[in-house]
């Protein structure tokens, strides 16, 4: 791949189960790697155990991996650092992020900042990446993104995956290709931001739509229509915002969308199923330890696709189910009988 950086030391930023499973799958290749949890006992308790027993049971955390709750602590002397929090969360902390780069002369030291986060935020409609372009913009042409068809639990057993990660630099994109990969972890390079970045959050959306199918019995046939024209959705929003049409037929669009919809692993497709079973909304989130990024996702997504004119019938049906108290069934049989169109 040419000659690449070498890439000694991360910081990882959030311990949920991608966050645990990126910062294990770093420090096994030796890298010397932090990983921050906002919740003091919770880090300490992950520090003494050597096991985040709460949102990765039964995987050690290797000998090179530290955690701490100090965020500053966890940025010091850090050549790579991984935004993997949730969405909603995602500026607050790259806000306090940025401060503590600037107080230490920008951190010379750091070569890239990559997004692990899959999300639009609801407020602005930005992508992640363009929320840490706009509170740290003097790493802005340092952003990565890595997306893919990943479940934690799968990575973190060192299954089979592949994934990709884009950034503008070619020379970025390689380094990052070089540190993550290993023989069960193949990394693709792009450098269409966008595209990966908004195929990550909106299949997202799909798999909630699946699940809610497949909670109502409607089978096969229905769950494989709604991959194929929420993909169509997906590409025409990509494409209406800069990114590139052959990047959602790769793994950040089909591949995560396929795994999404209908792996059971896939928390936004359980909130699809219950919904389809007649939860309630509310119900279904309090009972949830780990953030579906689709519900939020959601509302960014109605709401882009109406700014840019872009027609997304699944996300509509999806939104009205979710924020306007819909009937599942009665939404899929309005999505079933709209006006015929040529595909």
């Amino acid at each position: 791949m040419g000659s690449q950086i070498i890439f000694n030391t991360a910081a990882v930023l959030g311990a949920g189960s991608w966050g645990t499973c990126l910062a294990i799958h770093l420090a096994r290749k030796g890298i010397q790697c932090r990983l921050w949890a906002r919740n003091e006992t919770f880090a300490d308790n992950m520090q003494k155990t050597r096991e985040n027993k709460k949102y990765l049971k039964g995987i050690p955390l290797p000998e090179h991996l530290e955690v701490t709750s100090s965020l500053a602590d966890a940025l010091t002397n850090r050549e790579i650092i991984l935004f993997v929090v949730p969405s909603h969360g995602l500026r607050q902390i790259a806000v306090q992020v940025n401060e503590i780069l600037c107080s230490k002369g920008c951190s010379p030291a750091l070569s890239a900042i990559v997004s692990c986060s899959k999300g639009i935020e609801n407020d602005t409609l930005m992508t992640m990446t363009e929320i840490m372009a706009e509170t740290m913009p003097k790493y802005q042409n340092r952003i990565a993104v890595l997306s893919g068809p990943s479940f934690a639990d799968e990575v973190a057993r060192e299954l089979p995956t592949a994934v990709s990660i884009a950034s503008k630099e070619t020379a970025t994109t390689q380094s990052l290709q070089h540190m993550f990969s290993t023989e069960t972890f193949r990394v693709y390079g792009s450098t269409d931001i966008t595209g990966v970045e908004i195929g990550g959050a909106l299949k997202n959306v799909m798999a909630i739509a699946s699940g809610i199918s497949d909670g109502l019995g409607f089978g096969a046939n229905a769950r494989a229509a709604l991959i194929t024209r929420g993909l169509a959705e997906i590409a025409r929003m990509g494409e209406a915002l800069g990114a590139h049409p052959r990047t959602f037929s790769g793994l950040a669009g089909i591949g995560d969308l396929v795994l999404t919809c209908t792996g059971d692993l896939s928390r936004n497709r359980q909130v699809g199923l219950k919904l389809g079973h007649g939860q309630m909304l509310n119900e279904i989130i309090a009972s949830m330890s780990m953030v579906a990024e689709g519900v939020k996702t959601t509302k960014s997504a109605f709401f882009l696709a109406s700014r840019y004119g872009v027609e997304m019938p699944i996300t509509q049906s999806v939104y009205s189910i979710l924020y306007e108290g819909k009937n599942p069934r009665d939404t899929v049989r309005e999505l079933m009988t709209r006006p015929l169109v040529h595909e």
